[in-house]
């Protein structure tokens, strides 16, 4: 018998094979190409936080190296990413940041210097990178090396007129104060204003300024351990550093 190819049977039974072997196929090569993208999802993030330690302009085989080389802890903490390098002896503390741009989410890596005797940090380097900004507005905050470079040097966290620290670097469209200001892009000022927030919320944590319910003697000693990690100072120690700070602030 002859088969009838216009028959409604016979289209449904063709679209339904055809969609099964598509599928299969796509499943395959899904499959197959996962190790890959994973593994350069997994160098990026690498060459991201290199460069939020001023090392730019490696390839894949010498940001891997580097990468291996200078980072050597990491430390999760309500949510926060930070991973500790070591450069030239000194340890750096190098803070994952997540936040909303104009149009999409934006994300980022600050390296700190950290002084654990104030418990006060000055940025090091820093990255940026977003989902969707505009190019040449917003999609600045990725693309240009120069802007990212204004923020080395600066001071994150300051004590207010209150007595108590808070995050004082900020990105502002008139710098006043050299020392903690970055001038926003120039015609990207909501997204400025979204990596600025994401700054704030990043180092809030270790000021108290973003409530997480957590005891802020356990956040100093958490923080101090992970710093002098190598060393032999003992537990009574730090908390003697700790005690020194709050009689300072008081």
């Amino acid at each position: 018998m002859k088969l009838n190819t216009n028959s409604n049977a016979y289209i449904i039974i063709y679209s339904a094979i055809l969609v099964v072997i598509v599928a299969f196929l796509l499943a395959f090569v899904y499959k197959a190409l996962k190790p890959m993208q994973d593994a350069n999802v997994e160098l990026d993030v690498k060459k991201q936080v290199l460069y939020s330690l001023n090392i730019r302009d490696l390839d894949g085989s010498a940001a891997e190296a580097k990468y291996a080389e200078l980072v050597n802890d990491t430390m999760d903490f309500a949510g926060q990413k930070i991973l500790m390098a070591e450069i030239n002896e000194e340890p750096i503390m190098i803070f994952e940041m997540k936040g909303m741009g104009l149009w999409g989410g934006i994300s980022g890596y600050m390296s700190a210097h950290f002084n654990p005797e104030t418990m006060n940090f000055k940025v090091y380097g820093a990255y940026f990178n977003h989902e969707s900004e505009t190019a040449g507005l917003g999609a600045e905050i990725k693309d240009s090396q120069e802007w990212q470079e204004k923020f080395i040097g600066k001071r994150i966290i300051g004590e207010g007129s209150d007595g108590k620290d808070h995050v004082v670097l900020s990105i502002v469209k008139k710098v006043e104060d050299p020392e903690t200001q970055v001038d926003c892009v120039t015609g990207a000022t909501l997204t400025s204003n979204g990596v600025d927030e994401m700054i704030k919320r990043t180092f809030g944590i270790w000021t108290g300024e973003y409530d997480l319910d957590i005891d802020e003697t356990d956040l100093a000693m958490k923080l101090l351990k992970s710093y002098f990690k190598d060393s032999d100072i003992s537990d009574e120690e730090l908390m003697k550093m700790i005690k020194v700070k709050k009689v300072k602030e008081e």
